[in-house]
C-alpha cells in the first residue's frame, strides 16, 4: 500500500468519538420507535421490522443492541419508567415546603398521565403480563427508591409542621395519587359512555384535579388541624395552582 492510499483510508475512518455518538443516537432512535410501537400495538402486535423502519435502522443493529423482541420490549418499558422518574426528580420536592411539595407532586402526576396516554397503554400491557418482563429489570427498583424517600421526607416535614398527620405510608400515598391521576385516563372510553360524560373535556379534567387535591388534603390533615378554638379549619393549602381547564388541553 502506497502513502496516498494510506492517507485516503485514514480520512475515511470515523473518529472514535463520532462513532460512539452515532451509535448512541441510533440506539436511542430504535428505543423511541420501539416505545411508540409497543404503546400502540402491545407486545404481541408490535413488529420488529416496523420498529426498525420507524427508527431508520437496519435489523442487524436492532438485534445487536437489544438481543431480541423481548429484550427490546423490556428496554422500552424501562424507558417509560425512567422518563417518569426523571421528570419527578426535576420537581426538587425537598426544596419546597411540605404542602407545596405535595401539591406539585399531585399536579405533576395528574398532568403527566394526561399528556402521556400511550404510556398508560404500555403499563397496562405489562400488567396483563403480570409484570413478567418488568420483574427482570435491574433498573426499576433503583429508580423508584428516590421517589419513596422524597415522599417520606415531605410527610415527615409536614407532620413536624403540624399540617399532616403522622404514620402515613409513603407508598400508600403515592398509589393513591397515581390512582386518582390514572384511572380516569386508562378507562376514559368506557366511563365516558357509561355516564354520558366526556372525561377528556378540559373542564371535567380541571374539576377532577381539584377533587384529587381536596380528597388527599382531607385524608392527610393532622387531627389537631381539624379544629381551632372549637371550629373546623380549612385543609392544608393543596389547591392546585395550575388547576385550570386550559392546562389540560
Amino acid at each position: 500500500m502506497n502513502e496516498t492510499s494510506a492517507k485516503k483510508r485514514s480520512v475515511r475512518k470515523k473518529p472514535e468519538g463520532k462513532r460512539k455518538r452515532d451509535s448512541a443516537l441510533t440506539k436511542e432512535s430504535i428505543l423511541q420507535a420501539a416505545t411508540f410501537e409497543f404503546c400502540r400495538n402491545g407486545l404481541g402486535g408490535a413488529r420488529v421490522d416496523a420498529i426498525a423502519a420507524r427508527a431508520k435502522a437496519n435489523m442487524r443493529l436492532l438485534y445487536h443492541y437489544f438481543g431480541d423482541k423481548n429484550g427490546l420490549y423490556l428496554a422500552a418499558l424501562e424507558h417509560v419508567y425512567t422518563e417518569i422518574r426523571a421528570a419527578e426528580q426535576q420537581l426538587n420536592l425537598d426544596s419546597l415546603d411540605p404542602a407545596t411539595a405535595l401539591q406539585e407532586l399531585i399536579d405533576f402526576t395528574f398532568t403527566f398521565f394526561q399528556n402521556h396516554q400511550d404510556y398508560i397503554a404500555m403499563i397496562n400491557t405489562e400488567n396483563l403480563q403480570r409484570g413478567k418482563y418488568l420483574r427482570k429489570s435491574r433498573k426499576i427498583a433503583a429508580l423508584t427508591m428516590p421517589l419513596v424517600s422524597n415522599i417520606e421526607n415531605i410527610l415527615r416535614r409536614g407532620a413536624a409542621a403540624g399540617i399532616f398527620r403522622s404514620g402515613i405510608d409513603p407508598i400508600q400515598l403515592y398509589v393513591t395519587i397515581t390512582a386518582f391521576s390514572y384511572f380516569h385516563v386508562s378507562n376514559r372510553h368506557t366511563l365516558s359512555l357509561m355516564f354520558d360524560k366526556d372525561l377528556s373535556d378540559p373542564q371535567w379534567l380541571a374539576d377532577r384535579r381539584m377533587h384529587t387535591h381536596d380528597v388527599i388534603a382531607t385524608w392527610l390533615m393532622a387531627p389537631d388541624a381539624l379544629h381551632k378554638d372549637g371550629k373546623k379549619v380549612s385543609s392544608p393549602k393543596l389547591s392546585p395552582v395550575r388547576g385550570k381547564a386550559s392546562d389540560l388541553v
